[in-house]
């Protein structure tokens, strides 16, 4: 059974650091990070391939950085200088579709349960 369990969120001031985890059942090819906030649709937010492909949201360039700990099926993502716009619900999603790993969420048919990140100002 495929599973995937994100852990890290919580509450942050704005320009504080979060950092995600994510942990997988199964050796994807690609993993990566979505969100949804209240009333938003569910958005790309960052994507990782196995053979080291990368693809980040504009909106997230330069603040936050996935990384893979392949050994241990294990994503992350490390959040840096958050704001309240980055306030959503965080899920990891999997594919193991080899050479396709976008940030695009309806391509990715595993997912987990989420976690909740909060920024106050």
């Amino acid at each position: 059974q495929v599973q995937l369990v994100e852990s890290g969120g919580g509450s942050v001031q704005a320009g504080g650091s979060l950092r995600l985890s994510c942990a997988a059942s199964y050796s994807f090819y690609c993993m990566g990070w979505f969100r949804q906030a209240p009333g938003k649709e569910r958005e790309g937010v960052a994507a990782a391939g196995r053979d080291g492909r990368i693809n980040y949201a504009e909106s997230v360039k330069g603040r936050f950085t996935v990384s893979q700990d392949r050994a241990k099926n294990t994503l992350y993502l490390e959040m840096n200088g958050v704001n309240p716009e980055d306030t959503a619900m965080y899920y990891c999603a999997a594919d193991s579709a080899w050479g396709r790993c976008s940030i695009d969420p309806a391509v990715f048919p595993y997912w987990g349960q989420g976690t909740q990140v909060t920024v106050s100002s």
